[in-house]
């Protein structure tokens, strides 16, 4: 077992996916009329995580927030399918990290989606174990889902590493007490990323020597 693991976000971090949640949503508020724009989407679905309850609110929508997120799931997952692609620098940084650390993915999504997006892409032969919505009581912001991932590779957390891309993820991390990367994207660059230990510019940078610094 190794002494040390890699815990990976995986929309904006593996996956470039955000675009394709924010095209999901804004075709299941259609029929309602409304419209999200994309500073809406990146403060309220992707910085807080609270974007179904702030646009039912908002429009005094007649439909509970969880069910938009049903009604997105089948349209994200088509154009997961169709269009989604690896962000820049996946294959090689986890090709590298896994020949010195532990690897494992903590995620918001369930477990179908995260299982689903793995095998489709091949991910899936660098992790063992991760931590699915399912897996965890608290979604991030609160520090349970990187809590989990930790247990799953059998790590104190001190001995891990977060990669996320959110100010919710690495608030996250935070609250788990485990350092932090953050690694924006262009849905995810104006957050706030304060609490991370570094901000690097791509994945290509989190390299074994950079996680090992944060032991």
């Amino acid at each position: 077992m190794a002494d040390a693991g890699v815990i990976f976000d995986l929309d904006g971090v593996l996956i470039d996916s955000e675009g394709l949640y924010y095209r999901a949503y804004s075709e299941v508020l259609k029929p309602y009329g409304v419209s999200v724009t994309q500073r809406e989407y990146e403060e309220y679905w992707i910085a807080q995580g609270i974007g179904p309850e702030y646009i039912v609110e908002k429009h005094k929508l007649p439909v509970a927030p969880d069910t938009l997120r049903q009604l997105r799931s089948p349209i994200f997952l088509q154009l997961l399918k169709t269009e989604a692609t690896l962000m820049p620098h996946v294959e090689e940084t986890l090709t590298q990290l896994s020949q010195h650390f532990g690897l494992t993915v903590a995620t918001n999504s369930r477990r179908e989606h995260l299982d689903f997006v793995l095998r489709w892409f091949g991910l899936d032969q660098f992790f063992d174990h991760t931590a699915a919505r399912q897996d965890y009581e608290r979604a991030k912001p609160e520090p349970d889902a990187f809590l989990a991932a930790a247990k799953k590779l059998g790590l104190a957390r001190e001995r891990c590493v977060v990669v996320e891309d959110t100010y919710r993820g690495v608030t996250a991390a935070s609250r788990a007490g485990i350092a932090c990367i953050a690694v924006p994207n262009a849905y995810t660059q104006n957050n706030d990323f304060s609490q991370a230990a570094l901000v690097l510019s791509n994945l290509g940078e989190v390299t074994p020597e950079v996680v090992r610094s944060l032991l």
